[in-house]
C-alpha cells in the first residue's frame, strides 16, 4: 500500500478574476440574446467602473476608435471594453486591474488586418497614452478595418 503525499496548496482551476470574466461573458451573451442590449452603454458603464489610470486609457481608446473606425460597434467582451466588426470582436482593452497585472493591454483578434510578414504584434502593453501612442493606435485602427 502506498501512502498519498499531502500537499498544502491546491489548484481549483481558475483564478477569482478569471471566474469573474467568465461570469461577465455569460451575462453579455444573455443580454445579446434578448436583443435589447446597448453595446455602447455597456462599454461606457464598464469604463466608468475602472480605476483612474485604466479609465483614462479606456476613454482615450474609445475616442480614437470611434473617430478612426466608426464602423466598429462598441460592446463588452469578458467584461472588458471591446469593439466589433460584423458581430465579431476586432479589438479589446484589458485593464491592468482586471487581472491584477503590471500594465493594461490593447489587443486585436484575428479579424484585424494587421498582417505584416510572417510575424507581427497583435497586442500592446499600455501604461499611459502619449500623443505619439494615440497617433499609432489611430493608424492601427485604420489598418485593422481595411
Amino acid at each position: 500500500m502506498t501512502a498519498k503525499k499531502k500537499t498544502t496548496a491546491s489548484y481549483d482551476g481558475f483564478s477569482e478574476e478569471e471566474r469573474g470574466a467568465m461570469k461577465d461573458r455569460a451575462a453579455e451573451l444573455k443580454r445579446r440574446g434578448s436583443k435589447s442590449q446597448d453595446g455602447e452603454a455597456d462599454l461606457l458603464a464598464k469604463i466608468a467602473e475602472l480605476g483612474a489610470a485604466d479609465r483614462a486609457i479606456a476613454e482615450k481608446l474609445h475616442a480614437i476608435i470611434t473617430k478612426n473606425a466608426p464602423e466598429l460597434a462598441p460592446r463588452t467582451y469578458y467584461g472588458m471594453p471591446a469593439w466589433a466588426k460584423d458581430g465579431k470582436v476586432l479589438c479589446f482593452f484589458q485593464p491592468a486591474e482586471k487581472f491584477k497585472t503590471r500594465y493594461s493591454t490593447f489587443g486585436f483578434n484575428d479579424g484585424a488586418h494587421l498582417d505584416d510578414g510572417t510575424m507581427f504584434p497583435t497586442a500592446w502593453a499600455i501604461t499611459k497614452l502619449t500623443a505619439a501612442d494615440e497617433k499609432r493606435i489611430a493608424e492601427l485602427m485604420k489598418q485593422a478595418v481595411s
